[in-house]
């Protein structure tokens, strides 16, 4: 029996690859990111398989919409992939209060808002899966990630709370720790040059 996934920040880098893969093996992908016109080829290939929603996961109403989409279109949600997310690269003492809460409104409470809106579903099913993308980041702490790590080590503390509390209804949760790869999801391969970096104080020079 095929699957229904629902996937965000899949128009590039690894969200690609997970809507990409469930596709090619006869599942069902509502594939959602910000914009959707990279689309194009994936739903000439796979016509009605493939339901692209424009969504910022920042936006809890358009999540929440989104997700209600899904499950009337396709008549359930089996995959929960969180993957949505950027690194804000700085020293601690360099972050504006801005950047800082957007790094959270987005790695953190987008990831939230998803989860929240998706499990009603699931748990009415007593069956289904969420896949969070974390990062070894969630694990370690180097200078200059205080932000980007903060907003992971947040998410792995979540998403282990929440394997216990959804376990009971048949939900699995499964946090996956990449390290680096080229993606221009998260900007850039290089995190000094990804268009999220805080304005340098001279005192950490050198």
């Amino acid at each position: 029996m095929s699957k229904v996934w629902f996937v965000t920040g899949s128009s590039r880098g690894l969200g690609r690859e997970f809507v990409q893969a469930a596709l090619s093996r006869g599942d069902k992908v509502a594939a959602t990111a910000r914009t959707t016109t990279s689309f194009g080829e994936l739903t000439a290939t796979y016509g009605d398989a493939l339901l692209p929603l424009p969504m910022d996961v920042t936006d809890k109403t358009a999540v929440l919409d989104s997700v209600k989409q899904t499950a009337e279109h396709f008549g359930r949600i089996d995959v929960v992939v969180n993957n949505a997310g950027y690194a804000q690269v700085g020293a601690v003492e360099e972050l504006t209060e801005q950047e800082l809460r957007d790094q959270m409104e987005t790695n953190l409470f987008g990831a939230v808002w998803v989860i929240q809106a998706a499990l009603p579903y699931l748990r009415e099913q007593r069956s289904g899966h969420i896949i969070q993308l974390s990062s070894a980041a969630g694990l370690i702490a180097m200078p200059l990630g205080g932000a980007y790590h903060a907003s992971k080590w947040a998410l792995e503390g979540l998403n282990e709370a929440l394997a216990g509390e959804v376990a009971e209804f048949g939900v699995k949760v499964t946090i996956i720790e990449p390290g680096g790869f080229a993606t221009r999801g998260g900007k850039n391969p290089n995190p000094l040059d990804n268009g999220h970096v805080a304005t340098p104080d001279p005192a950490y020079d050198g």
